[in-house]
C-alpha cells in the first residue's frame, strides 16, 4: 500500500457526465498536462468526492471504528467471519491491524486529492465564482478527512500541499495544529460555498454553506467551544434551508435521499460503471443481500423508550416485512444475526447486480439537520441557556412521536443543567443510532471508558481513546512518526 510519504506525481482522475458522480475514466494525467481549464478543475474536485465512496473511507473499517467499536453495535456475521473487524469489537487493535492501515491510507489518499485541487485550481483561468466554489468544496472535504483522523489518532502528520519529493518524513502535528487547519478550511469553505437552494439540480450532493457551518459546529462541540458551536449551529437553523422530515423512517429509504433534513450525504447509486458503494452491502442481511456486519447491540435496543418508533426504523429483525414488502425468511441456516441495521437496508432495485451485489446504491447520511439541532441544544445547555436547549431537544422528540399518543416520548420538562445534559446525550444516541456518531460522542464527552467497561469491554483508559498508528507508517517515516501511548 502507498504511504503518504511516497510522492505520487500521477493522479488518476475521473471525468464526469451531467451527473457529477457518474465517473468515466480519463486515464493517468500528469501535473503538467492537467489543471489547465475549467473542465479539469471540475474533474479534480469530483475525483476528491469519489473518495467518499471508497472502501477504505466509508465501508468496512469505517463501520468497525465508529459503530462496532462502540456500545451501539457488535461485529455480527458468523462467529468466525471478519477477524479484522473483531479487533475493534474486542479492543485488541494493534499497529498491524488491517482496518487501521486501511483507514489511514484511505483518508490520506482523500487528503492528497483535495490538496491538488486547493493548490492548482486557483491558477486556472476560469469563471472566478466557480473557481472559488471548487476550492471551497475541496477545503470542506480535506477538513472532513482530517476531522475523522484527528479524533481517531490524535496528532497526525499534517499535509496541506502536494508532496514534491519522495524522502519527506513528516512528524506528527499537535492536536491543536490539526484542529486549527480544520477550522481554517471549514471557515474558508463556509465563506464561499452556495446555500443548498442555490445549487442547480445537476449539482445535487455537492457540499454547501450549511454543510460547512454544520461540520464547524461539530468541530467546536468536540473542542468544547460551546459559544462557537451555538453560532455555527444557529447559522444553519436560521438559514431556513433545512427542516425536520415529517417521517423519521423515510429519511433512510430511497425516497428520503437528499431530503429536507439532509445537510450532507455521500451520493451513491446502483451502477456497474461507477457511483456505487459497499456501505450497505457490508451491513445488509447475510447471506442473501450482504455480509451481515454491524449488528445493533442489546444495549442500543434497550436505550429506546417504550413505543419510540425510532427503534423500529433503526433495528431490522429477522422475520420482519421490510419497506419494499418483502419478507426476511427466518429459517435460513446461514442467517446468524437476529437483527441488522435497518438504516443501511436498501431494496434489491438499488443493487446493480441483484442480491448482495457490491455495485449498490443507497446514500450515506453524514450530517442531518436533527444532529445540528441537538448540537445546538447541548451547547446551549452547557452555556446555561437550558430552557432554549430543552425546546430544541423536544423538537426532535416531537418529530419522532409524530401522530402517536402523547404518552409516547413525553416532552422533557427539566431545565436542570446536569439532568438535561444526560437527556440530550441519550437523545443523540437514539436519534442518531447506527449512523456512526456514537463513538465520537463518547470520546468528546469523556465517557468512553465508563461506558465501554460497563459493557464488559477490554477498554484501557489512557490507551483506547486513540487508535494505534499503523506500524508501516512509523517504519516508512524512519521514526519521525511516533506511536500512541500503550501500543
Amino acid at each position: 500500500m502507498k504511504s503518504i510519504y511516497i510522492i505520487v506525481l500521477l493522479m488518476i482522475l475521473s471525468a464526469c457526465s451531467k451527473d457529477f458522480l457518474e465517473e468515466k475514466p480519463l486515464g493517468q494525467l500528469t501535473s503538467d498536462n492537467f489543471f489547465l481549464n475549467e473542465e479539469h478543475a471540475i474533474q479534480s474536485v469530483n475525483a476528491t468526492y469519489e473518495m467518499l465512496r471508497d472502501f477504505r473511507i466509508h465501508v468496512f473499517a469505517y463501520i468497525a471504528l465508529t459503530d462496532i467499536i462502540s456500545d451501539d453495535a457488535d461485529k455480527g456475521s458468523t462467529p468466525s467471519d471478519g477477524a479484522p473487524v473483531l479487533v475493534a469489537d474486542e479492543f485488541t487493535l494493534d499497529p498491524g491491524s488491517l482496518i487501521i492501515d486501511d483507514s489511514w491510507q484511505g483518508y490520506y489518499r482523500g487528503v492528497k486529492r483535495a490538496n491538488w485541487v486547493i493548490a492548482r485550481v486557483p491558477d486556472i483561468d476560469m469563471d472566478p465564482d466557480l473557481r472559488a466554489r471548487i476550492v471551497g468544496e475541496a477545503k470542506f472535504l480535506r477538513a472532513y478527512f482530517y476531522f475523522k483522523m484527528v479524533r481517531w489518532w490524535g496528532g497526525i502528520p499534517l499535509v496541506l500541499e502536494p508532496l514534491d519529493r519522495e524522502d519527506i518524513k513528516i512528524p506528527r502535528a499537535s492536536v491543536d495544529e490539526v484542529y486549527s487547519a480544520i477550522i481554517s478550511d471549514l471557515t474558508d469553505a463556509a465563506n464561499v460555498l452556495p446555500l443548498k437552494s442555490q445549487y442547480a439540480a445537476s449539482d445535487l450532493g455537492r457540499v454547501t454553506k450549511g454543510a460547512a457551518q454544520g461540520l464547524l459546529a461539530k468541530v467546536y462541540l468536540t473542542r468544547h467551544e460551546f459559544d462557537k458551536t451555538v453560532e455555527m449551529a444557529m447559522a444553519v437553523i436560521n438559514s431556513n434551508e433545512y427542516s425536520l422530515a415529517s417521517n423519521y423512517a423515510n429519511i433512510f429509504r430511497k425516497e428520503g435521499e437528499n431530503g429536507p433534513e439532509s445537510v450532507f450525504e455521500v451520493q451513491a447509486k446502483p451502477s456497474l460503471i461507477g457511483g456505487w458503494c459497499q456501505y450497505n452491502q457490508v451491513q445488509s442481511i447475510r447471506p442473501s443481500k450482504g455480509w451481515g456486519f454491524n449488528r445493533p447491540s442489546d444495549d442500543l435496543v434497550r436505550a429506546y423508550e417504550p413505543g419510540d418508533p425510532r427503534r423500529e426504523a433503526t433495528v431490522l429483525y429477522v422475520g420482519e416485512v421490510v419497506p419494499d414488502g418483502s419478507y426476511i425468511v427466518p429459517d435460513n441456516p446461514e442467517m446468524f444475526n437476529e437483527r441488522y441495521n435497518q438504516k443501511a437496508w436498501v431494496p434489491d432495485s438499488e443493487r446493480a447486480g441483484g442480491g448482495g451485489s457490491n455495485q449498490g446504491g443507497g446514500n450515506i447520511r453524514i450530517l442531518r439537520y436533527a444532529d445540528v439541532i441537538l448540537m445546538a441544544a447541548e451547547a446551549l445547555n452547557e452555556m446555561g441557556q437550558s430552557e432554549q436547549a430543552r425546546q430544541y431537544v423536544n423538537m426532535i422528540r416531537d418529530r419522532a412521536r409524530g401522530a402517536l399518543p402523547p404518552q409516547i416520548l413525553k416532552p422533557i420538562e427539566t431545565t436542570n443543567q446536569s439532568e438535561l445534559r444526560e437527556l440530550i446525550w441519550k437523545e443523540r444516541r437514539v436519534e442518531l443510532g447506527m449512523e456512526q456518531h456514537r463513538w465520537f460522542d463518547l470520546l468528546r464527552t469523556g465517557r468512553a471508558a465508563e461506558v465501554m467497561q460497563a459493557q464488559g469491554k477490554n477498554f484501557i483508559p489512557g490507551k483506547h481513546e486513540l487508535l494505534p498508528i499503523p506500524q508501516s507508517e512509523i517504519d516508512l517515516s524512519a521514526g519521525s512518526v511516533t506511536q500512541n501511548p500503550g501500543y
